[in-house]
């Protein structure tokens, strides 16, 4: 994950010296037009994210050649139970239920590289019952999706089909059952 620095301005965080990530495991994901199954008496915050698909595998791989094992995107939203992260955070534990529930990923169809050839100047948004509630540019990441695959695969080896999500933009609110969320580029 790579927040974009505006929601890092948001939260009056500091740029990290590199980045964090956390895995999702595959019950997280789902397609677009299925539904996202809240956990029981959760607070879900939706985020929306470019999501990068690795094309081949790939381990300790440079900023240069990052690119070369991007096989395409997608829209992914990131739901998060945020209470589980919060508390997760102050007691320094990992954040896997809170990120990784199940239904806890709805990704979009793929787009080629063809179709999306400047993965670093392109408009994501998401509306929330039909009003826009997060509406930015990838321009705006904190890290590079190449600087995100060379920080990976320093430590863990990518393979075809893995799925990074880059970070999200500001505007994070709590989803209830039956809100209706809609994304595009």
């Amino acid at each position: 994950m790579s927040e974009k620095r505006a929601l890092l301005a948001e939260k009056k965080l500091p740029k990290p010296s590199e980045p964090f990530f956390f895995l999702k495991p595959t019950s997280s994901y789902i397609v677009e037009g299925q539904d996202v199954k809240v956990p029981a008496g959760a607070v879900v915050n939706e985020e929306v994210e470019l999501g990068v698909i690795i094309s081949k595998s790939c381990k300790n791989v440079t900023v240069n050649e990052a690119m070369n094992y991007v096989g395409g995107y997608c829209l992914a939203l990131d739901m998060t139970e945020a209470n589980f992260v919060a508390d997760s955070q102050k007691k320094g534990l990992p954040w896997t239920f809170g990120k990784g529930f199940d239904t806890a990923c709805p990704v979009s169809r793929f787009v080629s590289v063809e179709e999306l050839k400047d993965p670093s100047d392109v408009n994501i948004w998401l509306k929330v019952n039909g009003r826009k509630i997060q509406d930015a540019n990838t321009s705006d990441l904190a890290f590079t999706i190449p600087e995100l695959i060379a920080s990976i695969t320093r430590y863990i080896t990518l393979e075809p089909g893995d799925l990074i999500l880059t970070g999200s933009p500001p505007g994070i609110q709590p989803v209830h059952p039956g809100d209706v969320m809609e994304a595009g580029l």
